[in-house]
């Protein structure tokens, strides 16, 4: 091994000479430093606590610098952290890249593989915001997880009522409101009138009393009432802790620097602010603009919730990525083009499991219908590629103004779009002119409407006529306003 390794050292150039690479396990870490450092070049620790910090030592005592690490889970944590309190410089290395160089497979090798890749500048670190934003990270990722947990004690409900035959989910949208709590507790407390049951709803529930009443008949059985009872605490359990981590979100929120003193703009959305049950109880929308300096809900697609994954995935530095392109490439957003012998062999994008790809995602599906540029943009990509094609199009769009909007504090405007829109309508016209003239025709615009119509220049006979006919069957006018639309002006006479 020793030979190998004074081999290589020779054949490649050194760009990190005070480099180490860890590999990490559940239960042992081993480390491996340049074999000039210590006549025990590869080390094995324990995952306990007191061995990271004798760890930590025994790289400084080596002269280590610069620290690449590979791991699978989250075991990798507790020492990246202890080593960047000690001034390490720390890489988490994407296993995916060491997989690529071939190497013998075991923990010794894959730790000194490690150390000799980072040595010559072949390992790239994975991106990790700062603490701060890691710290309001692992909370909103734990809120995910309490509500997913809370939906299962709402499936309970639902089956335990299914069970009784008692159709409440049938005629109250959501069970878990106002009307259907206060149902559910009457129906736990002993009361089994549909008429007075019916009466617990509020004023705003629009299904009929009477209907109301005749789903609340049902077979009350002991077991499925226990059922219905102990998932109903649940799910009110889970509701208490999920507004104490708001709390606490809201706290480390405060805690962030401001970008702006600015009181926050008002909404140019079309569609007015609705609060959503699952969205924290308070005010996230004003912090997230105190943040950022900038309100990224103006943007199509992003809402305060998708905003907060933003800010809690990626920080409001994006200064990391070199433009908007890396940052989609980063995301998994964009084709990922693969060619070998001059041959496209694929254009298809990264399978990437990405918690804000994946809110931009589900941004991007909820713009199918919306009236604006987003809205044309996936519906023309829909059709034209399809919509899976079309959600992944319009989120790496949105991304890019995301990247945009973050790197030069400019509100959201689509004036951009729009003169990108008059730019494309101007080609187009210029390519029907074109067309129109080797055929022997003149695009002149229609002073009301601003259409366009073919008036010949001479007479056309046998093929040229054909093809004048094929330019009115391939020029079809279009929904767009600003589309020209070809009008024949009569049949030219022949002499």
């Amino acid at each position: 091994m020793a030979k190998r390794a004074e081999k290589r050292e020779r054949r490649s150039m050194v760009l990190e000479p005070n480099a180490a690479g860890i590999d990490i396990g559940a239960e042992e870490i081993y480390v491996a430093v340049p074999p000039d450092r210590d006549e025990e070049s590869t080390r094995r620790f324990s995952s306990f606590t007191g061995d990271l910090h004798a760890l930590a030592d025994w790289l400084g005592r080596c002269r280590i610098q610069t620290v690449a690490m590979e791991s699978t889970g989250v075991y990798w944590i507790p020492l990246f952290q202890i080593l960047e309190e000690r001034g390490f410089k720390v890489y988490l290395v994407n296993a995916h890249y060491l997989k690529s160089v071939p190497g013998r497979k075991s923990d010794v090798s894959d730790c000194q593989w490690i150390q000799y890749l980072h040595s010559v500048g072949l390992l790239r670190a994975s991106f990790r915001p700062p603490d701060a934003i890691c710290a309001l990270r692992t909370l909103w990722r734990h809120r995910g997880s309490l509500l997913e947990m809370a939906a299962e004690h709402i499936l309970h409900m639902q089956k335990a009522l299914c069970q009784m035959n008692v159709q409440l989910h049938h005629v109250l949208s959501d069970i878990t409101g106002t009307s259907g709590q206060a149902i559910l507790d009457a129906i736990l407390a002993g009361k089994r009138d549909p008429v007075e049951l019916a009466q617990l709803c509020h004023s705003r529930v629009k299904s009929p009393r009477d209907k109301v009443a005749r789903a609340l008949v049902g077979d009350y059985r002991q077991e499925h009432l226990f059922t219905l009872k102990q998932s109903l605490e649940g799910y009110r359990y889970y509701q208490k802790l999920i507004l104490e981590l708001d709390q606490e979100t809201a706290r480390l929120m405060q805690a962030l620097p401001s970008a702006t003193e600015h009181p926050i703009p008002p909404r140019t959305k079309a569609t007015a602010y609705q609060r959503k049950a699952n969205d924290p109880r308070f005010d996230l929308r004003s912090e997230l603009y105190r943040i950022a300096g900038v309100d990224l809900t103006d943007i199509p697609g992003v809402s305060a919730a998708t905003a907060q994954v933003i800010l809690t995935e990626i920080g409001t530095d994006v200064s990391r990525f070199r433009n908007a392109s890396a940052f989609a490439s980063w995301l998994g957003l964009c084709p990922e083009k693969r060619v070998s012998g001059g041959k496209v062999l694929s254009c298809k994008t990264r399978q990437v499991k990405h918690r804000a790809a994946t809110a931009l995602r589900m941004g991007a599906n909820s713009l199918c219908r919306a009236k604006g540029y987003f809205g044309e943009f996936f519906r023309r990509m829909r059709a034209k590629l399809g919509t899976a094609q079309a959600i992944t199009a319009t989120a790496h769009k949105i991304a890019r103004i995301l990247y945009h909007v973050l790197s030069t504090k400019e509100p959201y405007a689509e004036t951009v779009f729009h003169r990108c829109d008059e730019q494309a309508r101007q080609r187009a016209e210029i390519r029907l002119r074109k067309q129109a003239a080797h055929l022997g025709f003149h695009l002149l615009p229609i002073p009301i409407t601003g259409e366009l119509k073919l008036v010949p220049q001479e007479p056309v006979y046998g093929t040229a006529r054909r093809s004048a006919e094929a330019l009115r069957e391939m020029i079809r006018p279009s929904r767009k306003k600003w589309a020209p639309r070809l009008l024949p002006v009569g049949r030219p006479s022949v002499s």
